[in-house]
C-alpha cells in the first residue's frame, strides 16, 4: 500500500476515488507512567512515555487506516493526515486520507517517472 500526504502521485494515474478512510484510538498512560511523567516534566524535556504512546498510537492508526482502504479495495492513500486531541487525561490521534486505485505510468507517456517505468516494465 503507498501512502502519501501529497495530492496525487508522481508517476501514477489515479484510476478510481474510494472516498475517505481513517484510523482513529485513544490512550491514556498508566497510573505509573503518569507518576513518572509528571516527575520528567518537572525539569522539563522529553518525556519518554507520553513519545512511546504517541508513537504506537500513529502506527496503530496507520495500521487501521490502512486495513480501512485495503477493505474498500484501495492500493494507494493520498493527501494522508495525522490529526490529534486530548480529551481529559486522554490523547486522541486519527490518521485518514482518501483511498485510491493508481496504476504506474510507463515509460515514455508524459507524468512517467523512473520508478513507475521500471515497475510497468517488470509487470
Amino acid at each position: 500500500m503507498i501512502v502519501v500526504t501529497t495530492n496525487d502521485l508522481p508517476g501514477y494515474r489515479i484510476q478510481a476515488v474510494l472516498g475517505e478512510v481513517m484510523g482513529i484510538t485513544v490512550r491514556s498512560t498508566n497510573i505509573g507512567s503518569g507518576i513518572t511523567a509528571s516527575f520528567r516534566a518537572i525539569g522539563g524535556g522529553e518525556i519518554p512515555e507520553y513519545t512511546k504512546i504517541v508513537t504506537q498510537s500513529r502506527h496503530d492508526v496507520m495500521h487501521r487506516m490502512v486495513t480501512d482502504a485495503e477493505a474498500r479495495g484501495a492500493n494507494a492513500i493520498v493527501a494522508m493526515r495525522f490529526d490529534t486531541d486530548a480529551i481529559g487525561n486522554f490523547s486522541e490521534v486519527c490518521a485518514y486520507g482518501t483511498a485510491v486505485i493508481v496504476e504506474p505510468i510507463p515509460a515514455g507517456e508524459p507524468g512517467a517517472t523512473g520508478q513507475s517505468a521500471q515497475i510497468t516494465a517488470q509487470g
